[in-house]
């Protein structure tokens, strides 16, 4: 299988021991990648995308991450693996098997940009939960992530969670300047028929782009009336981080 890797040993840049809201209905710990493949200028983990400008905390070993988890047998429930963005790390498999010898389940956040990495997780069973993220619109997307996308790995990457059989999320930060009404409608048309989009609110605390940091997010009212829009593409719409 081959992968579009951009590290071969994965780094751990945080650990969230306790999160009940990161895997929908379980108690997990959230493992924060190093790393990313996308310039998103809103994004809220800078130093995990940057992180020689943003060196503001050491890496966890994957020893003592292991050992962490080896204390939490039959007090946690999972393991969501977020960044950064992890499928660019081609021992992303070995880890996740690691996690699941343990008996955890395991949640994966993903760009989807890496579809040949997210087929090959589905294909083991490495996967219990999977979340994607959508930027914006087709036609918009390389400018809102600040590189060039190819739109056809992103679509073959929604087409694989959509047929997976697990449990999955589409996920949409709502950046006013990116994200409207007319957007928000192209992306239901786009994902169409899904289980679930979670309209998730911007925050503008710590961004990539500092620039972002002056963009007042949406209001409750708005960000309800994006999420209305949605309804016919989707058997769940969820607003969260209000």
């Amino acid at each position: 299988m081959n992968f579009v890797g951009l590290s071969q040993d994965m780094r751990i840049g945080g650990l969230q021991k306790l999160t009940l809201i990161d895997y929908p209905g379980k108690l997990s710990c959230t493992v924060f990648t190093v790393g990313c493949n996308w310039r998103c200028g809103f994004c809220q983990n800078p130093e995990l995308v940057i992180p020689d400008r943003f060196n503001t905390q050491p890496n966890l070993s994957k020893d003592d991450f292991f050992r962490f988890l080896n204390s939490k047998k039959g007090l946690l429930d999972g393991v969501c693996l977020t960044g950064g963005e992890p499928t660019i790390n081609k021992d992303l498999p070995n880890f996740i098997k690691e996690i699941k010898s343990f008996g955890f389940l395991v949640k994966l956040d993903t760009n989807g940009s890496n579809p040949g990495m997210i087929e090959y997780l589905l294909s083991k069973g490495f996967l219990n939960y999977i979340a994607m993220d959508i930027k914006t619109s087709k036609e918009n997307y390389s400018k809102a992530v600040g590189t060039k996308v190819n739109l056809n790995n992103i679509q073959k990457s929604i087409d694989l969670i959509k047929n997976s059989g697990i449990d999955y999320e589409f996920r949409v930060t709502v950046v006013p300047t990116i994200i409207d009404e007319n957007e928000i409608k192209e992306i239901g048309r786009w994902l169409f028929e899904v289980k679930l989009i979670a309209i998730q609110q911007f925050q503008n605390k710590k961004t990539l782009r500092k620039e972002f940091k002056n963009i007042k997010p949406y209001s409750e009212e708005k960000l309800k009336k994006l999420s209305k829009i949605l309804e016919p593409y989707a058997e769940k719409i969820e607003i969260r981080g209000i």
